[in-house]
């Protein structure tokens, strides 16, 4: 049923809108690829490079960063000069920042490439996003920003795959050679996609009423400083629930219950399969529903299903667990897009999608080390509540911007 579907939005779409799908998702894809090669590294890297655990956290640490900076320059620069040209760029930052770091034997040099691998990245989400927004018709952005998210699922897949080759052969500084693959996409991007009618029409308004690209046009009224303060929170908790529960999960079972999974590539699949039916499904409910129904019920049931964690008394009931996490938590991912995109005009869109997510990624990463302090001094039933917690606070928030009920009743 799901392949017919997809086959029948595929004959739906236009050459150039097939165009602007298989750009953004592979990047999205070679975005998160390059991201899970670090998770699989790291353990070589601090034995090679005798670094301690603290040292090699950073790494991640300065990546979000990187995210961070790079979000709110090339926002502003993907609604000045452009999405196609700007997309490009970033996508060939992190490709040669990533493949660098198969020459890095210092750990001051792997700070330094993350953090501008990091830029890329972080630059790539927004203007990959306003491409698809500005490509399709509002009724089915959620879908296609959904499809673009399971692009980076995607990824994290191909990672997995290539690490279990690469490592045991090569070693680490191998695996990143394959950071050269985005630069053939940067080549495609730019030969064959073009601006979108409603990006030049928009900067075309803007230059004639003399309206600028800025930061501060996100807070310029209050309402529209509620919204965007009001979004950072969803995103926030989005990547701390993400980062949460998938970099906890199996210790936190494995420490209160006694289990152990057993082969994490099954443990990797199944969670994944969870994150991108859950996406395909939000991406459904918000271009049928709207989002507050979207993300209504998948806040509800993400702020309940992380209490199923405490009923894990098998390996094969955690795996079903992680999948149903992984459905419910990260099913949204693509929405907040989808969202931000109809929320803010055409000529700040880029601008608002980086600078929103990427305050989530660099604030909402943190929560692995709070929960990490939480499991150290409480029990597992206290860290479950803080997550849910979390998931209340983002519904409260969500419910509270009138400008996701006016899009909900456009439907």
């Amino acid at each position: 049923m799901q392949k017919a579907t997809a086959m029948r939005t595929l004959d739906h779409m236009s050459h150039e809108q097939k165009l602007v799908m298989a750009s953004t998702a592979s990047g999205f894809s070679l975005e998160n690829m390059d991201i899970m090669f670090l998770s699989f590294a790291l353990t070589p890297i601090i034995a090679e490079l005798h670094i301690s655990s603290g040292a090699a956290g950073l790494i991640g640490s300065i990546t979000n960063v990187g995210m961070l900076f790079g979000g709110a320059l090339f926002g502003i620069l993907g609604d000045k000069i452009g999405r196609v040209k700007t997309f490009s760029h970033t996508i060939l930052i992190f490709a040669v920042a990533t493949a660098l770091m198969a020459f890095a034997n210092n750990l001051w040099v792997i700070y330094g490439l993350r953090f501008l691998a990091g830029i890329g990245a972080g630059g790539e989400y927004g203007v990959g996003i306003a491409l698809i927004a500005e490509s399709f018709n509002h009724d089915r952005i959620g879908r296609m920003t959904s499809v673009a998210a399971i692009g980076g699922q995607i990824g994290a897949i191909i990672a997995a795959l290539a690490a279990s080759v690469i490592l045991p052969l090569w070693g680490w500084h191998a695996l990143f050679l394959i950071g050269v693959l985005p630069v053939a996409l940067t080549f495609f991007v730019r030969k064959h996609l073009k601006e979108s009618e409603q990006f030049l029409e928009a900067k075309r308004v803007a230059k004639q009423k003399h309206e600028r690209v800025a930061f501060s046009e996100l807070f310029k009224t209050r309402q529209l400083a509620t919204q965007t303060l009001g979004l950072m929170v969803m995103t926030i908790v989005q990547i701390a629930g993400y980062f949460g529960l998938m970099n906890w999960l199996p210790v936190i079972v494995q420490k209160q219950q006694g289990l152990s999974v057993s082969g994490s590539a099954l443990w990797m699949v199944a969670t994944i399969a969870g994150m991108c039916c859950g996406m395909a499904v939000f991406g459904n409910i918000l271009d049928h529903l709207g989002p507050r129904w979207a993300f209504g019920l998948f806040l509800t049931a993400s702020a309940l299903i992380v209490f199923a964690i405490t009923l894990a008394h098998s390996s094969v009931v955690l795996v079903i667990i992680g999948a149903v996490v992984g459905f419910c938590a990260n099913g949204m991912f693509g929405g907040y897009g989808a969202v931000i995109s109809q929320l803010y005009p055409a000529r700040i869109r880029s601008t608002a999608n980086n600078v929103i997510m990427n305050v989530g990624r660099a604030i909402g990463g943190f929560s692995s080390v709070v929960i990490g302090l939480l499991m150290d001094h409480y029990t597992l039933t206290i860290t479950m509540g803080f997550l849910s917690a979390l998931y209340v606070i983002s519904l409260l928030t969500m419910l509270s911007l009138p400008g996701l009920k006016q899009l909900s009743v456009r439907r």
